[in-house]
């Protein structure tokens, strides 16, 4: 499994790279602290498969820790997805450094 870490992530958001960062933590978790991006919970992944591009642009997945975007990535990549990167240490992470 790729993995990025809060700083990689940081540059990205400040370049003009094309990526897509997507939230699967749960709505209350969402409203304490994000970082932006496509809010898809983890229990919608399978409804919303369709919206994750497999090919042109990364897609960087984050949670709170970095536990359930890396359970997140293992489902995606069972359907072929090789451009997925878990936010290592996730929202935790970010915060204490940002």
């Amino acid at each position: 499994m790729n993995e990025i870490d809060v700083f990689e992530l940081k540059k990205i958001l400040d370049s003009s790279k094309k990526h897509l960062l997507i939230d699967v933590r749960e709505d209350f978790e969402r409203k304490e602290f994000n970082i932006g991006g496509t809010w898809i919970p983890m229990n919608e992944i399978p409804q919303k498969i369709d919206e994750i591009p497999k090919t042109n642009c990364d897609v960087i997945i984050y949670c709170r820790s970095g536990k359930r975007s890396a359970n997140v990535i293992q489902y995606l990549e069972s359907f072929g997805y090789k451009n997925l990167y878990n936010l290592k240490g996730g929202v935790i992470s970010w915060k204490n450094e940002f």
